[in-house]
């Protein structure tokens, strides 16, 4: 067959009506594969982000325990010795402070953890709706190819499914 057989003959495959509404079929699933896929990238690297935050807050509480720690050693040493109480005083002090400190720097962690979590279970969610998405297009390809209707119905269903996999991170909270 020649180049020039071969081009008619693509030509006439693009006009034919089945063939113009499996292409615009895969032109609307492929705008909403590419949606999905960037929001599914940015839950991913939000996920991250706040595991990293969540990392500092943690490493944060520690710094302020060991801090606690030292001031009760320093209040210790500081009750032994003879008019000493206006350091004892302090000490005791930075231990109540430091003690509040660490709580609130851990509760903060546990907040990150948990948007964490939503964020890794969102994630996890619009990358099940991207594979559906792209498994969508294998078969509209398909159906150009093969002309047959099925896989076209095949595609629509698979990418309805994907759709619907991918908005329910909406629900998730």
């Amino acid at each position: 067959m020649s180049v020039q057989e071969e081009l008619h003959e693509h030509a006439q495959h693009a006009h034919e009506p089945f063939d113009k509404r499996v292409a615009a079929t895969m032109a609307i699933i492929a705008a909403v594969l590419a949606i999905v896929s960037v929001l599914g990238h940015i839950s991913a690297t939000e996920e991250i982000v706040l595991q990293q935050r969540a990392a500092d807050q943690w490493a944060f509480s520690q710094a302020k325990n060991i801090r606690r720690y030292d001031s009760e050693i320093a209040r210790d040493v500081f009750r032994r010795l003879p008019g000493a109480s206006a350091e004892v005083t302090k000490y005791e002090a930075n231990l109540n402070r430091y003690e509040r400190e660490t709580n609130e720097n851990q509760d903060k962690a546990r907040e990150l953890e948990a948007e964490r979590d939503i964020r890794s279970r969102q994630a996890l969610r619009l990358e099940f709706g991207e594979v559906f998405l792209e498994i969508s297009i294998v078969f509209a390809s398909l159906a150009i190819l093969s002309k047959r209707r099925e896989l076209w119905f095949a595609s629509v269903v698979g990418s309805a499914a994907g759709l619907v996999i991918a908005s329910s991170t909406a629900l998730i909270r």
